[in-house]
């Protein structure tokens, strides 16, 4: 049975928008509790990289260096949005091929080496990624007036760019 494992796929979608968006939206350099925004970006995706699958059975990326997933600790790697994205996209594709290897009675085992089911890994990445997606977001409200585009459901939304909500003669749109 795959009834479960489609649903997770069907909601991960909404999740890699949502983070696409706030990447095309938000002000790269701005401090957020004392790092870059992009530094926050990359530990969100990093998590997902390495949490959703399997954080013990894991490969860092090439362009990873010791300690750089954490905002707080300096690093010599400075990675564009356009490296950003790119690594999402990887992510995305990675993540999406492992569901597709998946049943639903496999959600509630651990995979090797895991202290966590299945389940547990997919979970949590939705609340960190959705957490630092706002968090970002939150970010460019701030700056800009304006909430980047939320997506709730990957084939039921209007793409208005990038910004949702727009102020427009004293009305919200939507």
């Amino acid at each position: 049975m795959r009834e479960l494992v489609e649903v997770i796929k069907d909601t991960v979608r909404p999740n890699f928008l949502n983070i696409r968006t706030s990447i095309l939206s938000y002000d790269r350099d701005a401090l957020c509790c004392g790092a870059p925004c992009w530094r926050w970006v990359y530990h969100a995706l990093h998590s997902a990289d390495k949490w959703f699958i399997n954080p013990n059975v894991y490969e860092e990326p090439d362009f990873h260096e010791e300690g750089m997933d954490n905002p707080d600790n300096p690093t010599s790697v400075v990675l564009s949005d356009e490296q950003l994205l790119d690594y999402l996209d990887t992510i995305e594709k990675k993540t999406l091929d492992y569901l597709d290897t998946i049943t639903d009675e496999m959600l509630s085992l651990k995979p090797e080496k895991c202290n966590y089911t299945r389940l547990e890994l997919v979970l949590r990445q939705y609340r960190h990624l959705s957490f630092h997606t706002g968090m970002l977001n939150g970010q460019t409200a701030v700056a800009t007036g304006e909430f980047p585009m939320w997506v709730s459901q990957a084939d039921n939304y209007v793409d208005d760019g990038v910004f949702f909500g727009r102020y427009r003669k004293g009305q919200v749109t939507a």
